[in-house]
């Protein structure tokens, strides 16, 4: 599954790179139509809480509008309409340009902060943007809600742990 998400769930994106989803994110002001366009031609369903945009001809079919008022709603009905697993990939994609995270090399280690180095890793790298990731408190955090996102949405696989992942 692929997504995109207009600039109204900016956040729910994140959440959806965090989890391991391809979440691709529509630009401050696009258009309907035309990120409308680019879920289709991308083969990626339209996250959006913008009801008018089902009037668009082939909207309904590749459009999924939210009705929930903040993330927790949101994730439970991505679970219940698209069987949504928060915990799929965990923290195997950049949350900030969306591209799937490779080992660190020594460059990449040597950009983290020095006290994240003493963990026990893994250590990743965003191949596009540079960014590190480490086991820390945050991310131990982040996976905690998806977790969460996991557990109260109906979707946790018997015996899964996601905490061995940074």
């Amino acid at each position: 599954m692929k997504f995109l998400c207009d600039e109204m769930l900016t956040g729910l994106a994140r959440w959806l790179r965090a989890a391991g989803y391809d979440a691709d994110l529509g630009a401050a002001g696009e258009a309907d139509r035309t990120l409308l366009q680019r879920a289709q031609d991308q083969d990626r369903i339209l996250l959006t809480r913008d009801r008018a945009i089902l009037l668009m001809k082939d909207a309904p079919r590749s459009t999924i509008v939210l009705h929930g008022e903040a993330l927790d709603d949101w994730a439970r009905e991505l679970q219940k309409l698209c069987d949504l697993n928060w915990l799929h990939r965990p923290m195997s994609r950049c949350l900030v340009c969306n591209v799937d995270l490779i080992e660190a090399d020594e460059q990449a280690l040597a950009r983290m902060p020095e006290d994240s180095r003493a963990l026990p890793g893994p250590f990743m790298s965003c191949p596009a943007c540079k960014r590190g990731y480490w086991p820390g408190s945050h991310a131990k955090r982040m996976i905690a809600k998806l977790e969460y996102f996991a557990s109260h949405c109906g979707h946790a696989p018997p015996g899964h742990s996601a905490a061995k992942r940074p």
